[in-house]
């Protein structure tokens, strides 16, 4: 059974990838977010995403390792 994604707030209706990733303490510095997205294991509604300037929106899932990131708005 598939865990529920936990909600992100974000403010506006749009947030890219590299900030989201930020703003969810997926990782503290951009070069890790580099790191982390050319390693395959970023998800965006189930594709693999490599774009770290990737537009998200309300209702878009993220998913890094075991964790289930939904795009919320604030």
């Amino acid at each position: 059974m598939v865990a529920a994604p936990e909600d992100v707030p974000v403010e506006g209706d749009m947030i890219r990838l590299g900030q989201f990733l930020k703003l969810a303490n997926v990782v503290d510095t951009g070069g890790e977010i580099k790191d982390l997205l050319a390693s395959g294991d970023v998800l965006v509604n189930g594709e693999v995403d490599e774009r770290r300037g990737r537009q998200l929106h309300p209702g878009d899932i993220v998913t890094v390792g075991g964790l289930r990131l939904r795009v919320a708005a604030a």
